[in-house]
């Protein structure tokens, strides 16, 4: 008998067939790419949200704790300061005793050059200048007038030279510059600026008493005991540019008085784009609250509103990517109340 071979057939995919299944790859392919692309639009989203949220927190955190102690120089005595700084010289924008001052988007100020350089003020945009004292001051032990000697109640001081000071008690307040400080006694001097010394701007007398007098002697006065003194504080809020286009290139900025009459300049939040400052006078009513340039006495001045608008750093992640950049945009209120000023 002749065996019978059987033969199987080995068949393949067909043409058809292996385009279905690519077509099929490429969805599912499509499908998961989609989901990738838009999760991760939606983290980018996010982080510009949390981007702006943070240096607004941190804008209005810092910022607020300037005003809130704007006018404050340590003593009850209505506003009475005998600021014996010389005016002769080119004089600096901390050097007059103001509290707070505000100055419009169109107005110069010495504390913040308009310019497109990094750190210098942004043409628009508002700048805020606040004044008070650092710290809650140290007592006086010992006051000499004739000998422009005050001694501090306390055993070590971070006084220095150059320090600008201010002394008071119920009666006024002064404002002054350190000629020398010595530490073994902790006393600060307080002469008058002579002929070639350099020290800026110097004091124009070496009296202390209100109100100020330019002479030798001034006008006379002797803090007592238990006065207190403080190392001035002074700090200008401005919009200027940091220089990062990347970034969006502009910041908030802080110019602030350090020691030994210092000035620093410090980079407080990034994105804050513009800031708009308004101010309410004591009387003017809840909501009167108006621009710089409205004010009528900066000494009635006890609540700021401040609006600061900011941007992402993240590009591409707004509905209109054509504006901005596509950086997300949001802006902010925030009002500040005076602590020294509140009735």
């Amino acid at each position: 008998m002749k065996a019978s071979t059987h033969r199987h057939r080995e068949r393949g995919v067909t043409l058809i067939e292996l385009m279905i299944s690519m077509l099929l790859g490429l969805v599912i392919i499509g499908g998961a790419t989609a989901v990738i692309l838009s999760n991760r639009q939606s983290y980018r989203t996010n982080e510009g949200l949390s981007q702006v949220q943070e240096s607004a927190r941190t804008a209005f955190e810092l910022l607020s704790r300037d005003v809130r102690e704007a006018g404050i120089s340590g003593c009850t005595n209505n506003n009475r300061m005998a600021n014996v700084l010389d005016p002769t010289g080119t004089l600096l924008w901390w050097q007059s005793w103001f509290g707070i001052a505000g100055f419009d988007g169109n107005q110069a100020t010495l504390a913040a050059d308009f310019g497109e350089d990094a750190a210098e003020r942004v043409e628009g945009t508002d700048a805020l200048l606040v004044q008070g004292i650092v710290g809650t001051g140290l007592t006086v032990e010992n006051h000499d007038a004739t000998s422009a000697n005050l001694k501090i109640n306390s055993a070590t001081t971070d006084f220095i030279e150059k320090d600008v000071l201010i002394v008071c008690d119920f009666d006024h307040s002064a404002m002054f510059q350190v000629t020398n400080y010595n530490e073994n006694n902790v006393t600060v001097v307080h002469n008058k600026k002579e002929g070639g010394q350099t020290i800026v701007p110097g004091n124009c007398t070496k009296g202390l008493g209100f109100p100020a007098v330019c002479s030798t002697n001034g006008t006379p006065y002797s803090f007592k005991p238990n006065s207190q003194v403080a190392r001035l504080s002074a700090a200008a809020w401005y919009i200027g540019n940091n220089g990062r286009d990347a970034d969006g290139g502009r910041s908030l900025y802080r110019a602030r008085l350090g020691r030994g009459a210092s000035m620093n300049i410090e980079e407080v939040a990034t994105g804050v784009t513009n800031m708009q400052v308004t101010y309410r006078e004591q009387g003017g009513g809840v909501d009167a609250f108006r621009t710089a340039t409205a004010v009528g006495n900066w000494m009635n001045v006890n609540a700021v509103r401040v609006v600061l608008t900011l941007q992402s750093a993240e590009r591409r992640v707004s509905t209109d990517p054509a504006e901005n950049a596509g950086r997300l945009e949001r802006t902010f209120s925030h009002i500040v109340t005076l602590r020294n000023r509140v009735p």
